[in-house]
């Protein structure tokens, strides 16, 4: 099992101890911090392959620490813990960088299988995010051209239909999110950026349908999900 390092800010030292013991248990590394300047003192100082921060942290909170995370490293998977269930809470942690976002209480399975998940969609071969050629079934997208290419034919893509496309490849057989595609493509999260997105999911369904085997499923409540 390869040992990942985990570090976790979350200030209730309860909620923190049994975090760290379950994620150990696990098999991973994990450096506990119990507030968001220690936090990020933390992480300046070591190697750390996936971040788990509370929102409502002392001194600076999760949205902030996640800011400043992501301007050290465009990389590093991390996933905020909160109990905030508001849509403008998840909006702001998806601008701060966020990969995913967890609100209390939640079992600790799942927590574990989140990060499992995050970490194969980051880690496995180059990184996705720099990835520039896809093969979805027997359809190739070049995301540089942003051409999609089946059978010799060659289909011209818009710039978000491009980016769109790209998303749902990155997430590949799991769930991209509205909020986290309508934040980064979009800029806003809105009802009218959200029916904007709904037809560039239609334009993209009937682009792939040459390849019977690929969908684009609507997840309800959630946002999508590429199917090959």
């Amino acid at each position: 099992m390869i040992e990942n390092k985990i570090l976790l800010v979350e200030d209730d030292p309860n909620l923190g101890s049994v975090l760290k013991e379950y994620l150990e248990i696990k098999g991973n590394n994990v450096t506990l911090a119990q507030d968001g300047k220690i936090g990020l003192e933390t992480f300046e100082k070591g190697v750390f392959d996936f971040c788990i921060l509370d929102v409502m942290l002392p001194v600076m909170d999760g949205f902030e620490l996640g800011k400043k995370i992501r301007e050290l490293d465009k990389n590093v998977p991390f996933l905020f813990l909160t109990a905030k269930a508001l849509k403008e809470d998840r909006i702001e942690g998806f601008k701060s960088g966020a990969d995913d976002y967890l609100t209390k209480p939640f079992s600790m399975e799942e927590l574990s299988l989140r990060i499992e998940a995050i970490l194969r969609r980051t880690n496995i071969g180059p990184k996705k995010e720099e990835q520039k050629q896809y093969q979805i079934g027997k359809i190739h997208f070049d995301v540089t051209r942003q051409i999609i290419t089946v059978e010799g034919k060659e289909q011209k893509l818009t710039t978000k239909e491009s980016e769109l496309l790209r998303m749902l490849c990155l997430n590949m057989n799991d769930t991209l999110t509205r909020e986290e595609a309508l934040i980064k493509i979009w800029g806003d999260d809105n009802y009218f950026t959200a029916r904007s997105m709904d037809v560039f999911i239609t334009k993209l369904r009937k682009f792939l349908k040459a390849d019977p085997n690929i969908q684009i499923m609507n997840i309800h409540g959630s946002g999508y999900k590429l199917l090959v």
